[in-house]
């Protein structure tokens, strides 16, 4: 939820990407300036007709860091104790915490330098507690969620956006001072053997570790995973659709970011478009910047099938028709699509999964971003452990070591709670769905925040369940009892699988 995130080597922006949500700056906003531009005229007079900013070129131009980087170069020894695939969030997080411990990383991205052009939202304490508060770029100090045209919730919770510039700046300049080295290439190949892995380069280059991290994202071809038709029977999606722009006026408060905005009188005069949301609804995320600047995200939460991209998209061009937002120019663009809940990779294995490819991204919200931050430094101590000197622990049995630290038997129980929620709301419509978050945020802030944030234990999650049910109201009841069982059931399997 939230321009989530990819924990990835990043793609250009308009590729669909992964993403997720929670980071916090300084309580100080630093403005945002808007980029000149010199075919500003001409854009403008081309939207005069509500809508067709979608026919507009972005301005985004891709950034780089604006330092070098120290390379692997042929001629120096090929072996490291850790490789890690992927320079996106994910991957630097961890060869940073890594590399605190003295052990040997090597970083592999066809693009190391290169500034993530994803939006990253996420809530400001969950940054604070890790200190990286000082990479979110603003922050709001309280978020709203739109129930309807006579229900609005306010949150009393920082959010904030993450400065992707700030936040690589920081991760690399200490992996250098770690002593990382980077290759600027494509992993082509994987060969494994007993006490090593051999990583094979597009440009002949063959890099040898004791571990191989692959933090390049969920479509990678290294991890393995059941087969295709297992997975796509299982996982849900989350798609969205996100525009930085800049606009005459919008309506929303300069101090609250938008959450959720499930209002849809936009389409009251599009039959077609009304049933459709009704059935598969969507929301609109929205960061406003100031009274002319302001990042708009229309979002399908979770679907299966996944909704139509061309349908998200025209009820985005509905909703801001309807609030009277005329795009001016368009800054930036992106097009999001997370995997969400499934099975978890195969274990024991040779390659290690980190990031969007090892399944914390958060089963029913998207969220990602902060949650791999704060597991990076709990990983790096298990590899540092399996690869110390008092335990020479190699092959599968260091992929086994290292992945029950990130999915120890209690997080995996979580993780199919929070897979029951996201199997729950694939079975709501539009007034299902307004009425479980008109419950869920009258909770305790301990309970939402906690399940928001992938922090909650067993006991915390039944406890929210329970809670839900006493404040849901009787048509939410009716919906639990009658449309839940299944995916109680199979959450109830799965946990006795996993104890198993």
């Amino acid at each position: 939820m939230g321009t989530s995130l990819m924990l990835i080597s990043p793609l250009p922006p308009t590729k669909p990407h992964q993403f997720t949500s929670s980071i916090f700056p300084h309580k100080t906003n630093q403005p945002i300036s808007l980029p000149s531009s010199r075919k500003t005229s001409t854009k403008i007079q081309s939207t005069r007709n509500f809508g067709n900013f979608l026919d507009l070129k972005p301005e985004y131009q891709p950034e780089a860091l604006d330092f070098d980087l120290p390379w692997h170069h042929p001629s120096d020894r090929p072996q490291f104790d850790v490789i890690i695939i992927g320079a996106g969030p994910a991957g630097i997080r961890l060869a940073e915490q890594v590399s605190l411990y003295g052990i040997k990383v090597c970083c592999v991205d066809p693009n190391p330098q290169s500034i993530w052009p994803n939006n990253y939202g996420v809530w400001s304490d969950e940054f604070e507690d890790l200190g990286l508060e000082d990479c979110l770029d603003k922050t709001w100090s309280m978020a709203s969620i739109y129930i309807d045209d006579n229900n609005t919730k306010y949150l009393d919770r920082s959010y904030g956006r993450v400065s992707r510039k700030k936040l690589k700046e920081k991760l690399v300049k200490s992996c250098v001072f770690n002593g990382v080295r980077f290759h600027k290439a494509k992993v082509w190949e994987i060969k494994h053997h007993e006490f090593e892995s051999i990583v094979v380069c597009d440009d002949g280059t063959n890099l040898k570790g004791s571990l191989v991290v692959d933090a390049s994202g969920f479509g990678s071809n290294f991890i393995d995973r059941d087969d295709h038709t297992l997975r796509k029977r299982n996982y849900g999606c989350q798609i969205a659709h996100g525009v930085l722009v800049e606009v005459d006026s919008h309506p929303y408060d300069l101090d609250k970011m938008v959450l959720m905005d499930w209002r849809d009188s936009h389409l009251g005069n599009e039959p077609y478009l009304r049933d459709g949301n009704s059935k598969v609804p969507t929301f609109m995320y929205a960061m406003p910047f100031s009274s002319n600047l302001i990042f708009l995200e229309e979002t399908s939460l979770v679907s299966r099938p996944v909704l139509s991209y061309t349908e998200l998209k025209k009820r985005m061009v509905a909703r801001l028709r309807y609030l009277g937002i005329n795009v001016k120019r368009v800054l930036e663009d992106e097009k999001c699509l997370i995997p969400m809940g499934g099975p978890l990779p195969r274990t024991p294995q040779n390659v290690m999964p980190f990031g969007g490819n090892s399944g914390v991204v958060h089963p029913s919200t998207g969220y990602m971003v902060a949650r791999t931050m704060a597991l990076a430094p709990i990983i790096a101590f298990s590899i540092n452990e399996c690869l110390g000197s008092t335990r020479m622990i190699r092959g599968k049995n260091l992929y086994a070591n290292v992945w029950n630290s990130l999915w120890p038997m209690e997080r995996r129980f979580a993780r199919e709670c929070y897979t029951f929620g996201m199997e729950t709301l694939l079975k709501l419509d539009l007034n299902g769905t307004r009425n479980f978050f008109d419950a869920f945020f009258d909770l305790k802030p301990y309970y939402w925040q906690g399940f928001l944030s992938s922090r909650l234990s067993l006991k915390d999650l039944l406890l929210l369940s329970l809670s839900m049910f006493a404040h849901a109201s009787n048509s939410s009841r009716f919906d639990i009892v009658t449309k839940c069982p299944v995916p109680l059931a199979k959450m109830m399997g799965n946990i006795a699988l996993e104890a198993i």
